[in-house]
């Protein structure tokens, strides 16, 4: 993913709080847009939902199968969890590569985590904003590939990243 090719997300960015809990205030998508991204995204080859090693345990982990060769070692919250989807407001906290944190930030889907600041972690541990409509759900859909890949995941079509 290049900033070319991820266009900028309408509107104002959502109010958010934070560090702790980092919430998304409002601009929510619904519930059933949120289903839909969670089961397309756990439909993957390589991850699977598991509870959260970091979050509120309400949330849904974005898990690296065991077996399977691991990317990044940055890439990872914990154990194998590189990720999470908020079920209160349809956000997501994911690690993705510097330069996709960077293009999605500047193009108004993603905000660093506070908590990075304060941890002293690298800025491309991101709040991806829970998307609005079916478009918006292809976009973050992407961003999610991308964390994916990252952990080591393969593409969708079965070829290793790398």
């Amino acid at each position: 993913m290049t900033k070319t090719k991820l266009q900028r997300r309408a509107g104002e960015r959502p109010r958010t709080s934070g560090p702790a809990p980092n919430i998304q205030l409002d601009q929510l998508g619904s519930q059933a847009l949120h289903e839909r991204l969670k089961a397309r995204f756990y439909g993957l080859p390589d991850v699977e939902e598991r509870p959260t090693a970091v979050s509120d345990p309400r949330a849904g982990s974005m898990w690296l199968r065991s077996g399977v060769r691991m990317g990044d070692p940055d890439a990872f919250m914990a154990g194998r969890e590189f990720g999470h989807f908020h079920p209160w407001d349809r956000s997501m906290h994911v690690i993705v590569p510097m330069d996709v944190a960077e293009a999605a930030v500047e193009a108004g889907w993603a905000e660093v985590h506070p908590a990075a600041a304060l941890l002293d972690l690298p800025p491309n541990r991101l709040m991806i904003y829970g998307p609005r409509d079916d478009a918006e759900l292809e976009t973050v859909y992407g961003l999610l590939l991308e964390a994916y890949r990252c952990a080591g995941g393969q593409d969708p079509d079965g070829t290793a990243e790398g």
